[in-house]
């Protein structure tokens, strides 16, 4: 459930018919500058309002600053999720990951507010690994290799901190018996029409691209059949992946289930001057299994929004809003006073992009020792994680 190749941009992609922006998403490339605003238009979604983060507040005590700072900020059925929850009627979650290479601290910051919304609600949560989607749109890795960074990625989903006796893994290739039926089911219902016009495939597209928007729709009805009732799942994932859920809710409840609810998150910069942080891009992207050294050299070249010396830094002082090292300390690292605190001071030319990069450095090697920790451990733990018939039993 993230980037592709940069070569799968010449087989598939979807776009919205604005094609004069300067930007393009698709379930598979970022480009370009995103205007959040537009994606929200275009998609037909929701913009997070005032009220629903109040909503979400009185069940959890607190905002999660990556709420209240915007970085989710669109949503489908959230508020309906909420209410249904406020009259007694719980939820699963569902997230993924498609283990194409190993993950980012852009692949982290949804499985942060998951971490959060299970931790609040108490609810149990689905994790795709989409295996078979790594391999189908791949013109590069093979099964064996997909199956190695799909262990590697699960040890990542485990050191998250997700509880154990709430969390199963769902490994397509692995659970396919279970998936099968029900992606028959949304099969049915999907015509290739349809597929078409929301995924751009074209006659070179394989099959097996065309048929997998319908296993990754399959999660979202499974609860329902653990449940033995129709069971609401609500989806924190970054906006990117909202046509697979599109095409998902047009069927649901003519299946017979409710519709899923969203939750959609901005996507996070890459260290260099534009775009997101991808795992095509590695010199832009900070991973879980960098090494001290090749994080400091990573935030050292990074791209800021300061000024070309530092007579003119300290004159006209910078841009936190053009800066990936500010947006990583504020999202990360830094709360609500210190981000304020240090926006100020470097727009008024009190503070060096080299100052903020030394914190950066800090506290990301503090950040990955830890979670490297807590890594090696979940290589003993994978089997509490991982799907099997009657799962929550």
């Amino acid at each position: 459930m993230d980037e592709r190749d940069e070569e799968i941009e010449e087989s598939v992609g979807y776009e919205a018919d604005n094609l004069e922006r300067e930007y393009s998403v698709t379930p598979w490339q970022v480009d370009g500058v995103v205007d959040y605003n537009k994606i929200v238009q275009e998609f037909g979604t929701r913009l997070i309002t005032p009220e629903i983060i109040e909503k979400l507040q009185k069940f959890s005590g607190n905002v999660h600053p990556l709420l209240s700072r915007g970085f989710f900020f669109s949503h489908r059925d959230l508020d309906v999720v909420l209410d249904a929850y406020g009259n007694g009627e719980n939820f699963y979650l569902y997230t993924g990951r498609g283990p194409s290479g190993h993950v980012h601290m852009g692949h982290l910051m949804p499985w942060f507010f998951t971490k959060y919304l299970q931790d609040t609600f108490g609810s149990r949560l689905l994790f795709q690994i989409t295996d078979d989607e790594k391999f189908l749109y791949s013109h590069q890795l093979s099964l064996q290799e997909v199956e190695k960074y799909a262990y590697d990625n699960i040890l990542d989903v485990i050191a998250m901190g997700f509880d154990p006796t709430l969390t199963r893994i769902v490994i397509d290739t692995k659970n396919i018996q279970t998936l099968y039926p029900l992606y028959l089911e949304i099969s049915k219902r999907l015509t290739f029409s349809t597929a078409k016009a929301v995924f751009g495939f074209k006659p070179s597209s394989n099959i097996g691209m065309i048929g997998f928007p319908a296993i990754q729709a399959a999660p979202c009805f499974l609860p329902s059949l653990i449940e033995k009732k129709p069971t609401r799942v609500l989806i924190p994932a970054a906006i990117d992946q909202d046509p697979y859920w599109r095409i998902t809710r047009d069927i649901a409840e003519k299946m017979g289930y409710y519709k899923p609810a969203q939750v959609h998150s901005k996507f996070v910069p890459s260290l260099e001057m534009n775009g997101k942080m991808s795992s095509s891009k590695p010199t832009g992207a900070i991973f879980t299994t960098d090494d001290p050294e090749t994080i400091e050299s990573k935030i050292s070249g990074a791209y800021t929004g300061g000024q070309p010396s530092v007579a003119l830094q300290r004159i006209l002082g910078g841009d936190p809003d053009a800066c990936p090292v500010f947006w990583y300390l504020s999202h990360f690292f830094d709360n609500g006073k210190e981000s304020f605190e240090r926006s100020l001071k470097c727009r008024t030319g009190n503070l060096l992009c080299g100052e903020c990069k030394s914190d950066l450095t800090t506290q990301t090697k503090s950040f990955m020792s830890e979670f490297t920790r807590r890594r090696d451990q979940a290589r003993n733990q994978v089997d509490l994680f991982l799907y099997e018939e009657n799962p929550f039993e």
